[in-house]
């Protein structure tokens, strides 16, 4: 949750900006309002400008506009350093913030009112740190199916609702907030697919398999009626929790995870996003989908997110080797 009576103008009036103009989630502008006010602690640290020496305290509503104006990029990577010595943050960490950091400068010395307007930008020539490339965790063929088997347990009172949402993830690939954000209206049967809200509120459209198909309809048939009208539009929403209110990201992710647990698999090294992975591994490795249908059906705006997924298990690296026309020499 955004305090903006914590923040200064300047970072309340960017967050304002961010929604209206450049069309941010929700979640992306809370994740603008972590960042910089971590970065303006820090700054306000930098310059010696509070006693305080735990840094979570540090308030940053006082700190004045001037200040802004002296940021230099040197200040920029005092900071980054300071994320990686102090709080030993992570490369991607870093790059994020690094993301949220030139989205604030642009806005300051291009887009800003005359108010809060920088003549220059700090972070204009502010380097992305190098990331550590990591193959994604994901579910094989035979834990997805094991998955699929604890969500149809028939001994769980919400299993269609339970089984249908496993089904979406492992098949479609999609987030979890896209999931949680699905309206019945939002599916057409006759021509199986649907529309759901990616990241950026950027409308795209998922093709259904027989899967997919068959495990909402069932759903469907046990759906409780909602006659209520709430902030969440329940009487819209396809997943419903048992208090007949739309599903939450919370209910989810607990029901992900107890069907980890009961599929025998380790709920500490996969998660509802892992299912995301899983989906997008298993379509690259068995469905031979080309890298740009992948790219988007998962919604990136970037190939290089998509490239993450043609990495090759250990049999296909095997299998290149015995394939080798040397191999029988």
């Amino acid at each position: 949750m955004i305090r903006r009576e914590e923040n200064p103008d300047y970072l309340n009036a960017f967050l304002d900006y961010s929604t209206t103009i450049l069309n941010k989630s929700p979640n992306s502008i809370k994740e603008y309002n972590y960042d910089l006010a971590m970065f303006l602690k820090f700054i306000k640290m930098h310059f010696n400008l509070t006693k305080e020496t735990d840094f979570s305290k540090i308030e940053i509503k006082d700190l004045p506009y001037e200040v802004i104006k002296k940021i230099e990029l040197d200040d920029i990577h005092a900071f980054l350093g300071y994320l990686t010595t102090t709080f030993n943050s992570k490369a991607a960490t870093r790059a994020r913030k690094i993301s949220t950091i030139r989205i604030f400068f642009k806005y300051l010395s291009q887009d800003a009112s005359q108010k809060f307007l920088l003549d220059h930008n700090p972070a204009l020539n502010l380097k992305t740190p190098k990331k550590d490339k990591r193959l994604p965790k994901y579910l094989s063929l035979d834990d997805s199916k094991r998955l699929l088997d604890a969500a149809s347990n028939e001994d769980n009172r919400n299993h269609e609702r339970d089984y249908a949402i496993t089904t979406l993830f492992l098949n479609c690939g999609m987030r979890l907030s896209e999931l949680v954000g699905i309206n019945v209206n939002d599916i057409d049967f006759d021509e199986c697919k649907m529309n759901v809200i990616g990241k950026g509120n950027k409308e795209r459209t998922i093709y259904l398999n027989n899967a997919c198909m068959k495990a909402i309809s069932s759903y469907l048939q046990v759906r409780p009626k909602v006659v209520k009208h709430d902030k969440k539009n329940s009487e819209k929403a396809l997943f419903l929790s048992e208090r007949k209110e739309r599903i939450s990201n919370r209910t989810v992710q607990y029901i992900v995870n107890k069907e980890l647990m009961e599929a025998g698999l380790d709920s500490r090294k996969y998660s509802v996003h892992k299912l995301r992975h899983t989906a997008a591994t298993l379509m690259y490795q068995y469905g031979e989908v080309d890298i740009r249908a992948l790219q988007e059906l998962l919604g990136h705006e970037s190939i290089s997110t998509t490239e993450i997924y043609t990495h090759v298990n250990s049999d296909q690296v095997r299998s290149a080797v015995e394939r080798n026309p040397l191999a029988n020499l």
